[in-house]
């Protein structure tokens, strides 16, 4: 199971970089669950991420509009990102899903084949009217993603079991292996859920809170000593 370290700065970047992150995932929590960070921040942020170490970078909590959103994919790829992670966020349903990611695949592949698409949905999508995140699978798959991930829209202290537990997660994760794609799971995810995680079989576990000082997204940093035990958790189950 990889881990997926969210910083929102090159001294973030540095600190998850030092404390072993598999996958330096840039973001901005400023404009919300997946915000999306600047060109220049990816591009610093890559700059300085060792070779082998994969970037990934949020496209924001995306409306339902294909052409904005496919440029700004082709941002993302162009900036130096690896994965390209798009949070479905103004999609309600299926078909506007998938057509949103079929662009963006589009966009990404025709710039680098070898960059990964990240579909993402949310498992508490009822309460911001975005597509059920059990036909992520589905809509990762059909675009022609790389991963299907689950994430929470709104962060008030709720983290991803509450709205998905462990059977509806493992149905979640066999679903997008049954596909023949990777799974990601996220959602204010806690140093002591990454057990049942790793048991469900997902390939990569996003985290910003629990890798900050304080376990606080918005207040707290990223400090390369929370990054290196969540690391050495992994590691040792």
């Amino acid at each position: 199971m990889l881990l997926l370290i969210s910083p929102i700065n090159t001294e973030e970047a540095l600190e998850a970089i030092e404390g072993g992150a598999d996958i330096i995932d840039v973001k901005n929590p400023k404009e919300g669950s997946l915000g999306a960070n600047f060109p220049w921040v990816i591009k610093d942020i890559r700059k300085m991420t060792p070779e082998g170490m994969h970037v990934s970078a949020t496209l924001g909590d995306v409306p339902y509009k294909p052409g904005t959103v496919s440029l700004a994919a082709t941002g993302a790829v162009v900036s130096g990102a690896d994965y390209i992670k798009v949070g479905l966020y103004g999609t309600q349903n299926y078909d506007e899903a998938l057509e949103v990611m079929e662009n963006v695949v589009k966009s990404v592949k025709a710039y680098d084949k070898d960059a990964l698409v990240v579909a993402s949905g949310y498992a508490d999508a009822h309460r911001v009217g975005a597509v059920d995140p059990m036909e992520i699978p589905r809509v990762a798959a059909d675009s022609g993603a790389d991963l299907a991930m689950v994430d929470t829209a709104v962060k008030d202290g709720k983290t991803l079991f509450d709205f998905m537990d462990k059977v509806k997660l493992q149905e979640f994760n066999n679903m997008i292996h049954d596909y023949g794609i990777k799974s990601a799971l996220a959602g204010s995810v806690k140093k002591d859920q990454l057990q049942l995680l790793y048991e469900i079989g997902c390939d990569v576990v996003g985290i910003r809170g629990a890798a900050c000082t304080g376990g606080d997204r918005n207040n707290g940093t990223i400090h390369r000593t929370a990054v290196h035990e969540l690391k050495n958790m992994i590691e040792n189950f």
